[in-house]
C-alpha cells in the first residue's frame, strides 16, 4: 500500500528535489510574469463587463459615463502600480503589504494587512475558477449543469500543479498566458484599425438589445454618484492581484527588485492596454449588459427570459471584430475560459509565501513555514485549495455572488501598506543628508502618499457600494482571522515563555529528580515482555517493578504463577479491577507514586509490537496507544516504548524514508520581525 501512495505522489508531484536545488527554481522575468500577473490581467475578461452592469441602471445611455470611469481606474493602475515598485525595492524580502504595515504601522496593522490578503486571495481562486467554469458553461451545457463539480476538479488539477513546485507550473501556465495577451491585445488592435482607418462598423451580438433601466427618470444627485461609484468600484476588480508581485520578490532571479519592478511595470502596461482597449471596442460595437438580465434586457422588444445570462464580454467584442463563428472568435473564447482558470495561480504563488513568512512570526500554524518534496510551500498550497473549494460549493461556483466579496480584502491592504510607505520614506529622511538621495526618497515619498489616499478612497467607496451585497461577509471574516493569528501567536509565545531557559543569577529549576521509579506494564509473558524488562533493568532505575491488572482472575493468576516460573529478577505487582478496566488502575496507581514522592519521576515502559500493515495497527497496541495518550499529560511521568518487530515489518527494512512536507524549512538570512527597527 504504501509503496502505491508513493508511486502515485511520484507521478503527480514528480521526484523530490534537495535543498541546494532551491535556486534552480527561481523564476526569470519572462516566467515570472504569466506567473504573478495571470490574475490582474485575466481580469479584463470580466472587470469592463461589471462596470456596464453598474451602469444599466440608468439605461444604456449611461454607457456614456464608461470611459470616465475606464480612466479613473487607469490612473489607480498606475498610481498602484508605481507604488509597488517602491515597496519592492524597499523590502524586498517577500514580504510585501504585510512586511510594510508590520515594520512602520505596528503589528496590528501588520495582521490586519495579512487577514486582509489571505481572504483575498481565497476569493480569487474561487472567482477565477468560477468564472472559467461560467464561460465554458454558456457553450457547452454539461459543464453548466455540474459547475460546481468541475470548478473543485479544476482547483484539485491547479494545486497538483501548483505542487509540483513554482518554476514547473509557471513554465506551464506561460504558454496560455502569453496566448490571452496576444490574442487580446490583437483583437484590440485589429478593431481599432477597422473603426478608426477602415471605417467599418462593430456590431455585437447583443447590440440590438434593450436595456431597462431600474429607476424611471433622469438619474441625478445622490442616484447618479451611487451608480457612478459602484460602476468604479466594480471595475477595480481589475486591480485584484497586483500586489503579488511584492509577495513574491524572493522567487525572481538576481537582481531580483529589479527584476520585480521590471515584471510590475510591464504588467501595468499590458493590462492597462487591455482594460482600456476592451472597454472602448465594447462601447463601439454597442455590448449591452443588465444586472438583472432576464427582465431588464430585452430582445426583439421581448424580457431575455428565466435563466438568460449577460454574455461574457471578450467573446462578444471578438464576435463584432472577427466576425461570429470566425478562427479569431473562437480563438479568443477559447483561450479566456483558459486564463480564467490560470488567474487563480496568482494566488497559489502569493498565499502559500505569506503563509510561511506569517508562520516564521508565528501568527500562523508553523507547519505553514515547511516546503515540500519539490520545495513549494505544499501544506499552504493545499490550506489555500480547501478553503477555495469550500466557497465554490457554498456559493454554486456562481462568480456574480463571489465578485462582491472580492477588492474588498486587496483595498485594504493596499491603503496600509501604502500608508506605511509613507513612514518608511519619512523615516529615511530624517537621517539622510546627501541631496540626491533625499530627492528619491521626497519622490517615492510623494508617490506612495498619493497611492494612499487614492487606495483609501477606493476603500471607502467599495465598502459603500458593496457592503450589503455580500461584502459584509469579508468585513465579518477578517476580524475572526485576526483574531485567531493573534491567539495563535499569545500561545507561541507563552510556550517559549514557559520552556526558555532562566536569565543568568536567577535560580535554577531542579531538572534532575531525586530517584526515578520504573514499571513495566505486563499483559502476557512473552518475548516483548521479556524485552521491557531488560531494558528497564538496563537503564538502573532507583526501583523496578513490573504491573498487571487483573481483569480476569485465572489469566492474572496464571501470570504471576509464570513470572515465578521463570524466575524474572522483578517484583510483580498486580492491581485489581473490579470494572475490567485496564487504563484507569495504571493511571491510579502512578498517580498514587507520584503524591508519595513529588520530587521523583516514574518511567512507564509499554511494549509495543512493530507491524508492516496497515490493517495490523487495528489489531494491535491499542490500549498501550490510550493508556500513553493519558500517561502524557501527567507531570513527572516518562513514557518509554519498547518496541518488538514481528516478521511483517520486516517488508519494510530498508525502504528508504518517503520525502514528506516538513524535511525543509524556509530559509531567512535576516533577523526576526521582531527585532527589526519600528515593529
Amino acid at each position: 500500500m504504501s509503496k502505491v501512495t508513493d508511486a502515485v505522489k511520484r507521478l503527480l508531484v514528480g521526484r523530490a528535489l534537495r535543498s541546494t536545488q532551491l535556486h534552480e527554481q527561481l523564476l526569470p522575468k519572462r516566467i515570472a510574469l504569466p506567473v504573478f500577473a495571470s490574475d490582474p490581467l485575466s481580469s479584463v475578461a470580466y472587470a469592463p463587463l461589471e462596470i456596464l452592469v453598474a451602469l444599466s441602471v440608468g439605461g444604456a445611455v449611461a454607457y456614456l459615463y464608461s470611459p470616465w470611469i475606464a480612466a479613473a481606474i487607469v490612473v489607480l493602475m498606475f498610481t498602484v502600480v508605481a507604488s509597488y515598485r517602491q515597496t519592492v525595492h524597499a523590502y524586498p524580502s517577500g514580504g510585501g503589504d504585510y512586511e510594510v504595515a508590520m515594520t512602520n504601522l505596528g503589528p496590528n496593522a501588520g495582521v490586519t494587512v495579512a487577514s486582509a490578503l489571505l481572504v483575498d486571495y481565497v476569493l480569487t481562486v474561487a472567482v477565477s475558477v468560477s468564472s472559467g467554469v461560467d464561460n465554458i458553461g454558456s457553450a457547452i451545457p454539461f459543464v453548466a449543469e455540474h459547475k460546481v463539480a468541475i470548478a473543485i476538479a479544476m482547483v484539485t488539477l491547479l494545486t497538483v500543479m501548483n505542487l509540483r513546485g513554482i518554476r514547473e507550473s509557471g513554465t506551464f501556465f506561460a504558454i496560455p498566458t502569453y496566448a490571452f495577451v496576444i490574442g487580446v491585445l490583437g483583437m484590440v488592435a485589429w478593431g481599432l484599425l477597422q473603426i478608426g482607418v477602415l471605417g467599418e462598423e462593430l456590431r455585437a451580438p447583443s447590440a440590438d438589445y434593450t436595456v431597462v433601466p431600474e429607476q424611471t427618470g433622469d438619474l441625478a444627485g445622490l442616484a447618479l454618484a451611487f451608480m457612478l461609484l459602484r460602476a468604479f468600484s466594480n471595475g477595480c476588480a481589475a486591480l485584484t492581484g497586483v500586489e503579488a508581485i511584492s509577495n513574491g520578490v524572493p522567487a525572481f532571479r538576481k537582481p531580483k527588485s529589479r527584476n520585480a519592478a521590471t515584471t510590475l511595470l510591464l504588467m501595468g502596461l499590458i493590462a492597462v492596454s487591455m482594460f482600456a482597449g476592451v472597454v472602448a471596442l465594447a462601447l463601439a460595437s454597442g455590448v449591452k449588459a443588465a444586472e438583472n438580465p432576464p427582465t431588464h434586457l430585452l430582445i426583439d422588444g421581448r424580457p431575455a427570459g428565466p435563466g438568460y445570462t449577460n454574455d461574457p464580454i471578450l467573446p462578444s467584442v471578438a464576435s463584432a471584430v472577427f466576425g461570429p463563428g470566425s478562427v479569431g472568435f473562437i480563438y479568443i473564447s477559447a483561450i479566456t475560459a483558459l486564463i480564467l482558470f490560470l488567474a487563480a495561480n496568482t494566488a497559489f504563488n502569493g498565499f502559500p509565501v505569506l503563509g510561511s513568512i506569517l508562520a516564521q512570526d508565528r501568527f500562523l500554524p508553523r507547519q505553514l513555514h515547511t516546503r515540500g518534496d519539490r520545495l513549494a510551500f505544499s501544506n499552504g498550497i493545499i490550506l489555500l485549495a480547501a478553503f477555495a473549494c469550500l466557497l465554490i460549493f457554498v456559493f454554486d461556483a456562481n462568480p456574480s455572488a463571489l465578485v462582491h466579496l472580492y477588492i474588498v480584502g486587496v483595498f485594504v491592504s493596499f491603503t496600509l501598506s501604502q500608508t506605511g510607505m509613507v513612514i518608511h520614506w519619512t523615516r529615511l529622511l530624517r537621517t539622510e543628508t546627501e541631496l540626491p538621495a533625499r530627492r528619491r526618497m521626497q519622490r517615492s515619498r510623494l508617490i506612495n502618499g498619493f497611492g494612499a489616499i487614492l487606495t483609501g478612497l477606493v476603500l471607502v467607496v467599495v465598502l459603500i457600494t458593496k457592503f450589503m451585497l455580500g461584502a459584509w461577509i469579508v468585513v465579518l471574516a477578517m476580524p475572526v482571522l485576526f483574531g485567531i493569528m493573534k491567539s495563535i501567536r499569545a500561545h507561541y509565545d507563552h510556550v517559549t515563555q514557559e520552556l526558555a531557559l532562566p536569565a543568568e543569577g536567577e535560580e535554577t529549576e531542579q531538572i534532575l529528580p531525586a530517584r526515578n521509579h520504573a514499571i513495566v506494564l505486563v499483559s502476557k509473558i512473552h518475548k516483548p515482555t521479556l524485552r521491557a524488562v531488560a531494558y528497564a533493568r538496563a537503564t538502573r532505575p532507583s526501583s523496578l517493578e513490573a504491573v498487571t491488572v487483573a481483569v480476569d482472575a485465572r489469566e492474572s493468576e496464571a501470570v504471576a504463577e509464570e513470572w515465578e516460573r521463570l524466575g524474572v529478577p522483578v517484583p510483580l505487582k498486580i492491581l485489581d479491577s473490579p470494572y475490567r478496566e485496564i487504563t484507569r488502575p495504571i493511571l491510579q496507581y502512578v498517580k498514587d507514586l507520584r503524591r508519595r514522592s513529588p520530587r521523583d519521576v516514574v518511567t512507564v515502559y509499554i511494549p509495543e509490537y512493530v507491524v508492516g500493515h496497515w490493517w495490523e495497527h487495528v489489531l494491535h497496541n491499542q490500549s498501550a496507544l490510550r493508556l500513553k495518550g493519558r500517561l502524557l499529560f501527567m507531570p513527572g511521568v516518562m513514557v518509554t516504548s519498547v518496541p518488538w518487530q514481528l516478521h511483517s515489518s520486516l517488508r519494510l527494512k530498508g525502504r528508504p524514508e518517503p520525502f514528506a512536507p516538513g524535511a525543509v524549512r524556509r530559509p531567512w538570512d535576516g533577523p526576526s520581525r521582531d527585532e527589526q527597527p519600528g515593529s
